[in-house]
């Protein structure tokens, strides 16, 4: 090797030299998407093995430093088209504010870049320290819900296999001996996505054929979640059989550490069982010399991919240039001559964070009323949107009230809306069995929905055509068991007017 080491650094050179450029230029284009990556890491231990990925790929890279050094980068223009591709989706979800798709798309971005730098044959040796990249991005708070959902089966199934009588609604469920909740941190997130980090990389140092990799990378999906099942059962366990005295508080986190480590354990004691032989070295000397003949279409290539990562924040900044600058001026229908508006008859509101205004009333009419909340957003961004996770119902901390139920359902013909979102919630100030069923839908720009996705899109064709990001959400409430009928009359009485003060909110 070290007869041709002055040749390969002299034909990686300049390719060294426009990736660094570039590297620097996505994250001047891109900071803020890097920037929010970044926070949180810093905030959230579930992504906190963000901070080792990029050295992580780099020590990979490092380890095929002498293979690498025996091919010849040569720059691929037509990546050109699947770059432009991954800034596309980085504009859209910029217009949208949607944080995991403008950051899998900015890694999307580095990747790309590279590999169009390099050049497809050096890009086969660089695919999997590039794709691991990928795991820096914060993504997999989606699956929270349907992760506890199963957690909570799981539980309380045990439990009643092991002889203990259990009354659930939703993700709370109780015993004899006290009250149990399948909350965020309960759902095995952090521990799913570092045993998948984890294993993927054991997969692929100790592994040479992709079955093997493949099969390795699907018991670690699979170990964590049913590890998670068995400690949540456990924990419950632990508590009932200690009068709650163990398995609550720090206790709790620290069962959740050991059984992490009991993951990653079993992982690799699966793993080792198929590991396979790293292949005869080669001997890299009776190898052909790199070639000589000098590429300066990296030069050429570099201004273009620098061109196109730009395009993405240009783009974005003049559509959002034209603002809609004005307060939102909001209102709730008046009193009528059937439903009486007052205030709210519960102390319970949704939480939808900042939003540009919010309304919330109450109606009567004879001896039944209806809640009505509506919160309504205008040039939304990261910290201020429609659609987020973070806007609930409930929040899973709250002393007072208690989401036990929600779905989908097709809303009655005169609902004024095809579907609604539903929920049930569940009083815990007082001992009486308080019930309350809610409709939830979108208004976007006049279209309704209660899909997040079409919200989403919604809100996207609105940016792109010139028509802004106003969006709102409706929230009907009333006691049950009488409520599908309560909320069906009003919505035909009063769903119009609502949707008439959005539109006059959104021409202000």
């Amino acid at each position: 090797m070290n007869q041709y080491a002055p040749a390969a650094a002299r034909q990686w050179q300049p390719t060294l030299l426009a990736i660094g450029a570039t590297l620097l230029w996505v994250g001047y284009c891109y900071w803020r998407t890097l920037d929010g990556m970044t926070q949180i890491w810093w905030r959230s231990e579930t992504y906190l093995h963000g901070f080792v990925v990029a050295p992580i790929s780099l020590w990979l890279i490092w380890r095929e430093r002498e293979h690498l050094g025996r091919l010849q980068p040569s720059a691929s223009f037509w990546l050109l088209l699947p770059l432009a591709g991954i800034v596309l989706l980085w504009l859209l979800g910029d217009l949208i504010g949607a944080n995991a798709l403008t950051q899998f798309a900015v890694v999307g971005i580095v990747v790309l870049a590279v590999m169009a730098l390099v050049g497809t044959q050096t890009s086969r040796k660089l695919a999997f320290p590039l794709l691991f990249l990928f795991f820096s991005v914060p993504i997999g708070d989606f699956l929270m819900p349907r992760l506890m959902e199963w957690t909570a089966d799981f539980t309380t199934l045990a439990l009643r296999l092991t002889g203990i009588p259990v009354y659930r609604e939703g993700q709370n469920f109780m015993i004899p001996s006290g009250h149990w909740s399948v909350i965020e941190t309960c759902s095995g997130i952090r521990y799913l996505i570092a045993s998948l980090m984890i294993g993927t990389l054991y997969a692929y140092l100790n592994y040479q054929s992709l079955q093997r990799r493949l099969a390795l990378i699907l018991v670690a999906l699979l170990v964590p979640i049913v590890a998670n099942w068995l400690r949540a059962y456990l924990i419950v366990m632990i508590g009932h059989l200690s009068d709650n005295r163990l398995a609550v508080g720090v206790d709790h986190l620290i069962y959740g550490w050991i059984f992490f480590g009991i993951v990653i354990a079993t992982i690799f004691g699966i793993g080792m069982r198929w590991q396979e032989p790293a292949p005869a070295a080669r001997d890299l000397a009776s190898e052909a010399a790199p070639g000589s003949a000098k590429d300066n279409s990296v030069w050429l290539l570099a201004p273009a991919v620098a061109l196109v990562i730009a395009s993405g924040p240009a783009v974005t900044s003049l559509l959002r240039a034209d603002k809609h600058a004005e307060p939102v001026a909001l209102s709730l229908p008046e009193s009528t001559h059937e439903w009486k508006a007052g205030p709210p008859m519960i102390n319970w509101q949704p939480r939808f964070n900042q939003p540009s205004a919010q309304a919330h009333s109450s109606y009567t009419k004879d001896d039944r009323w209806v809640g009505v909340y509506v919160a309504y957003y205008r040039n939304q961004n990261y910290e201020r949107k429609l659609v987020t996770s973070s806007n609930v119902l409930v929040g899973s901390q709250s002393p007072n009230w208690q989401l036990v139920a929600r779905g989908e359902d097709a809303a009655p013909s005169t609902a004024r809306v095809q579907r609604v979102r539903t929920g049930e919630i569940l009083s815990l100030q007082n001992k009486r069995d308080e019930r309350y069923l809610i409709w939830q839908w979108y208004w976007i720009n006049g279209r309704l929905t209660s899909s997040d996705i079409e919200a989403k899109w919604l809100s996207m064709l609105s940016i792109l055509s010139g028509q802004g990001d106003d969006g709102a959400v409706i929230i009907l409430y009333a006691p049950k068991p009488d409520a599908g009928e309560t909320l069906a009359s009003f919505n035909q009485d009063l769903g119009d007017e609502i949707h008439r003060r959005l539109r006059e909110a959104r021409r202000r």
